[in-house]
């Protein structure tokens, strides 16, 4: 093991800011033992299950811990501060990356993460949950970020392909299993064991990653951190969320508050930006959006988490208030999607792999994703359970080819000492993409629903929150009144899929675009295999 640990250690330094090689393994050495890998992506894959569950599974007990601590009114919050902390850290825990190497931010992060969690599970009241879950989002910030960019670090691109399907398996599991696992530690165990669920999973990944990784240490004597960047980035991104998250829900989208946001988070970033172009070490160096093909993956990168983030919302709603699906099926019923995403995704990442080629998959995923959305948009209250099932797997397939062709480009595009904000920016836009996504695409539902219901005589005795009715409530309507209702949510499914197609054929155009850079790192391995044949790495290595 310590063998592998000093050849992936020089490997990294082969990948030096300013080698022209960077990322490029060294002619006639080994790669390291792939059975040491999986231990360590095992442990990423472990620490990247806990920043994609934490929402889901706290999203189901939401209903019980406001039963118990109270605060109905500010419920929003519990789930806008985990989601503020996390955008707004993210670049930063990135940026830190770089400066101080991986290992020791990335772990950071996770103990962070693991703080918030245990305070989030003994908290007394609502204002308490809300600044626990704070912190939980900050560390959560940083595992996302930090999985990726050691995976950067550690797998060259060329060889990346092989473990997508890992990377998109553990997202379809988060999504599938966090309500269900919520649901029964709700029930058997109670709320508080939603956040402590996640203590003896990041133990795991602490102890592993503690034990398995070993990168080069970074000299820290002429590191200077950008303050002033990281906070008007912070102020920025925290504006631009909280005007989609309040935006036609709390206030009016013409409300004084949410133009003062809006205000401040355009003065913010154009700062930021002023800031990056002076500053001798940027927070986010913009000369990295000079590659064409990185800045058209941050565009799909955030044009897939608008459509992506929307679908999981509004699917689940579809499903409950039209096909009369429980919450625990609606779920499960989303199989489709997350299946055909998963085995899309480890296909394209076969062929990469094989092949070294890329470009036709941000083609075909554009494709694919548009066609889907389209025909989620022809959904009606007729509409069967199969047929909604074939509709998801297309519009799954789609994003198959993109979730993680973004990230294999966009860090394909830029130097190895730049690894950590190529991750983390990447990162920053889907999450930015699916804040705006949830709250565009529910603007248009609510107002769709809204005056579907006027138009037959109902009302929806508050918009989307009325739209959430499960199918046992369902049941007790009168037939004229649920049959409006159904027909008002179908209505309201048609206006949102239909943005999303016409958002998801921007992406489609815009990954005609991307150039087929060669992936650096080594192809298949030639017949001849210069390494012993015991699988062993020399000590010369």
């Amino acid at each position: 093991m310590s063998q592998t640990s000093r050849q992936t250690g020089k490997a990294e330094q082969a990948a030096a800011p300013g080698n022209p090689s960077a990322g490029t393994l060294t002619p006639g050495k080994p790669e390291p033992q792939p059975r040491s890998v999986r231990i360590v992506l095992l442990a990423l894959m472990i620490a990247m299950l806990l920043a994609m569950l934490d929402n889901m599974i706290v999203g189901t007990a939401m209903p019980t811990i406001v039963g118990e601590l109270g605060g109905l009114e500010h419920l929003s919050w519990v789930v806008t501060a985990y989601t503020l902390a996390t955008a707004a850290s993210t670049p930063i825990w990135g940026k830190l990356g770089d400066l101080y190497g991986r290992k020791g931010v990335f772990l950071t992060s996770i103990v962070i993460f693991l703080i918030g969690s245990a305070l989030s599970g003994m908290a007394q009241d609502m204002s308490q949950l809300i600044g626990f879950r704070a912190i939980q989002g900050l560390g959560a910030g940083g595992l996302m970020v930090g999985v990726m960019a050691i995976i950067g670090d550690l797998i060259p691109p060329r060889e990346r392909g092989k473990y997508q399907g890992m990377m998109a398996g553990v997202m379809a599991l988060a999504m599938i299993g966090g309500p269900l696992v919520g649901g029964a530690i709700t029930d058997h165990l109670g709320w508080r064991w939603s956040f402590y669920i996640n203590l003896p999973l990041g133990a795991v990944a602490l102890a592993m990653v503690t034990a398995v990784l070993h990168l080069p240490k970074k000299d820290r004597s002429k590191v200077r951190i950008d303050f002033l960047g990281a906070g008007l980035l912070t102020v920025g991104i925290t504006s631009i969320v909280l005007v989609t998250t309040w935006g036609g829900t709390e206030y009016d989208w013409s409300s004084a508050i949410i133009m003062e946001l809006i205000a401040l988070g355009v003065v913010a970033l154009i700062g930021f930006v002023v800031v990056q172009k002076r500053t001798a070490e940027p927070l986010l160096p913009l000369h990295i959006f000079r590659s064409r093909n990185f800045t058209l993956m941050s565009v799909i990168g955030f044009l897939t988490g608008f459509v992506m983030f929307g679908a999981v919302l509004f699917l689940p709603l579809y499903q409950q208030a039209v096909q009369g699906a429980s919450a625990t099926n609606s779920g499960l019923l989303l199989l489709p999607m997350l299946l055909s995403m998963m085995v899309v995704s480890l296909i394209a990442g076969r062929v990469t792999t094989n092949t070294g080629k890329y470009r036709i998959f941000p083609i075909l995923g554009g494709a694919l994703m548009t066609v889907g959305l389209f025909l989620l948009a022809q959904m009606d209250t007729e509409t069967s359970r199969l047929t909604s099932g074939l509709y998801m797997a297309v519009l799954g397939a789609g994003m198959g080819f993109l979730m993680q062709i973004t990230m294999l480009v966009a860090q394909n595009s830029v130097e190895a000492r730049d690894m950590g904000v190529a991750s983390s920016s990447t990162t920053l836009f889907r999450t930015l993409g699916s804040s705006f996504g949830v709250a565009i695409m529910g603007a248009l539902f609510n107002s769709r629903v809204q005056d579907e219901m006027a138009a037959r005589g109902g009302s929806t005795g508050g918009g989307l929150a009325s739209a959430q009715l499960d199918a046992a409530s369902l049941a007790k309507l009168p037939d004229a009144a649920r049959e409006a209702y159904q027909h008002a949510v179908s209505t309201g499914i048609h206006g949102a899929f239909t943005l999303g197609a016409a958002i998801a054929v921007i992406g489609f155009v815009a990954a005609f675009f991307v150039k087929e850079v060669p992936l650096r790192g080594a192809g298949p391995k030639p017949a001849e295999d210069p390494s012993p044949a015991d699988g062993r790495v020399p000590q010369s290595a």
